[in-house]
């Protein structure tokens, strides 16, 4: 028997329910950039993708062998992973970010986006918290805001932040989407700003690995946290970009052990566990630099023939001292270069999905193969002459 109340009301999940988590979220960016990625594949020479910084070249064979020899693994592994991968991790954080820090204070996500979009709910916060973030930003620091019900804040300087009502600060650096690279002192500052209103900054920092005209420093770094350490304070990594393991989603978090325990005791309820298999092949691609450099090499030769044909082309270029991205502009609004380059068979993002300060800008990612990046350069090449 049913009542009138259960005859009338939705399901949950339904149009209509009652906090239907959908409708707290912005409209999934990547979505509208659908028509345009038709007109490009209509192309007789093929879609030339960079809308996207998704690896192409291979998983380096000393991850897969780790992978391989792990995948006889039938019993649960746990969320903290062994003491094998907490110390490669605090290892690679020594050795390559000049960290100080031990093993009780890293975490493996699975993913970095995951973390992202989760932390501030992970963390406790909700109503009547903000969570800031850069105003030109990767979407998804304003997605774990509305999913926790905390009010979403954009900043250009700390300065402009209620220091009362901000509970996480995310600073990102190598930015994403501008490439943009903040130095030691502008990240002390941001540090001495959260450290004083007790609020919690995080560090994206998964592009770090990937500076090209600058050097990019860690929040973690002696010379950027001080004599606090890391109370206060987190940094984000991902293996995606430098080890081509998007498709392992291999992350980590670091930092403040006070706030990676607690971390720790809700995900072990949440179950979010990275499988056994990755959890060793992270800690093989953290104890190998070889095939980073590799990697490195391959980027630094497409970044560099995108950069020359995009400004031949008419484009400027902004920041972009690191990251996998070239910001370009033509100074018009971001949806005209977007179907312009559409009719050329070349995708790529539009500014404004990273924010309304971007709507004069697109986001250019070399990480399409090198034979996409000559045709790419070519037809460039051939639309200027042409003019």
């Amino acid at each position: 028997m049913t009542t009138k109340n259960s005859t009338h009301a939705p399901f949950p999940g339904h149009p209509g329910a009652a906090r239907r988590v959908s409708d707290l979220l912005p409209v999934f960016p990547w979505d509208k950039l659908e028509p345009y990625k038709t007109t490009a594949l209509a192309h007789p020479g093929g879609l030339c993708d960079f809308s996207v910084g998704t690896p192409v070249d291979p998983v380096p064979e000393v991850i897969q062998k780790a992978l391989a020899a792990a995948t006889d693994t039938p019993g649960y592994p746990t969320v903290w992973g062994p003491l094998e991968l907490r110390e490669a991790i605090a290892g690679w954080l020594r050795h390559r970010l000049g960290a100080e820090i031990g093993p009780r204070a890293v975490l493996p996500t699975v993913g970095s986006k995951e973390l992202v979009a989760w932390l501030p709910t992970q963390l406790g916060l909700g109503p009547g918290d903000q969570v800031a973030y850069p105003r030109l930003a990767y979407p998804t620091y304003e997605v774990g805001a509305r999913l926790c019900g905390a009010e979403p804040v954009e900043y250009d300087s700390v300065d402009e932040l209620d220091g009362s009502r901000v509970r996480l600060l995310w600073v990102n650096s190598p930015s994403n989407p501008t490439g943009r690279v903040l130095g030691a002192r502008e990240l002390r500052r941001a540090v001495a700003w959260a450290r004083e209103h007790r609020a919690l900054l995080v560090s994206d920092e998964c592009y770090l690995e990937l500076g090209w005209e600058a050097e990019p420093v860690s929040v973690l770094h002696p010379e950027v946290c001080g004599e606090g350490g890391h109370e206060g304070l987190l940094a984000v990594h991902s293996l995606s970009k430098r080890s081509n393991l998007a498709g392992y989603r291999a992350s980590f978090v670091a930092g403040d052990p006070v706030v990676v325990k607690e971390l720790l005791e809700v995900r072990k309820h949440g179950g979010m566990i990275v499988p056994a298999p990755v959890q060793a092949a992270t800690a093989a691609a953290l104890g190998d630099d070889a095939h980073v450099a590799e990697q490195r090499e391959r980027y630094a030769a497409r970044r560099a023939a995108l950069r020359a044909a995009l400004e031949a082309y008419g484009f400027r270029i902004e920041h972009s001292e690191a990251s996998l991205y070239l910001w370009a502009t033509q100074d018009r609004p971001c949806w005209e270069t977007v179907a312009e380059l559409a009719e050329l068979g070349i995708l790529v993002a539009p500014g404004d999905f990273y924010g309304p300060a971007g709507a004069r800008f697109v986001r250019v990612a070399f990480t399409a193969t090198d034979e996409r990046v000559a045709a790419a350069v070519e037809r460039l090449s051939a639309a200027a002459a042409a003019r």
